[in-house]
């Protein structure tokens, strides 16, 4: 893999860990390259990788070309998903995981990250990845094509933990629809952590702090 794929935040020592870290909509690797700094991942000996998605045609903006993990057709996030891109995008994060296993990394020390519909993709691949994960990390999402999941849902990762946080004044993906997604999941059996915060569409220090916090868990 090219290292211009993507933003690597590496630890002085041997990594005992990675988290594979997906930014939102229009952004790139660099956006949570400060949030991945408050959490002292390095410092504690994790490998951070902060992939930029693909340049593609956005049809809700106009079909401007930005970099985003799949097509965005509708305002309502549930209609006319673009599951080709979905899928595709996907299949890059399998191709970092088994990087990360190719580094020495179990998969049972890697966890999937993302914000926005990097959140989406973090999802609907780990929930679906063949060997436990370490956790799910989704923030500012929802349940991508999620009728589909009971059915491809694999279960060596129906035991792995997830945390999602939502602010309740987002204005781009709605917190119903964050609930409805949790609702969802819980239904199904997955440990999910659910939190909101009083923010639009973003992360604050305290999503931040509960993130840490969650993160010992899993990891210590």
């Amino acid at each position: 893999m090219s290292p211009a794929d993507a933003v690597y935040v590496v630890p002085d020592r041997s990594a005992t860990a990675s988290i594979i870290w997906l930014h939102g909509l229009g952004a790139d690797g660099h956006d949570f390259e400060p949030v991945v700094h408050a959490l002292g991942l390095a410092q504690r000996g994790v490998r951070v990788i902060l992939p930029h998605a693909p340049q593609r045609p956005v049809t809700i903006n106009g079909g401007y070309v930005m970099r985003a993990w799949y097509d965005v057709r509708d305002p309502d996030l549930t209609r006319d998903q673009d599951a080709d891109g979905i899928s595709a995008s996907a299949a890059l994060v399998t191709q970092r995981i088994e990087h990360e296993k190719a580094l020495g990394i179990a998969p049972g020390r890697i966890l999937l990250a993302g914000f926005s519909q990097g959140g989406a993709v973090a999802l609907h691949t780990g929930l679906r990845y063949p060997e436990r994960l370490a956790g799910i990390i989704a923030l500012s999402t929802y349940l991508p094509l999620s009728a589909q999941l009971a059915k491809e849902a694999h279960e060596e990762n129906r035991n792995t933990p997830i945390f999602m946080g939502h602010g309740i004044s987002d204005p781009l993906i709605p917190v119903a629809q964050a609930e409805a997604s949790v609702q969802q999941l819980t239904s199904l059996g997955y440990a999910v952590e659910f939190r909101r915060y009083g923010m639009p569409h973003g992360v604050c220090p305290q999503e931040i702090e509960h993130i840490g916090r969650w993160l010992r868990t899993v990891l210590d």
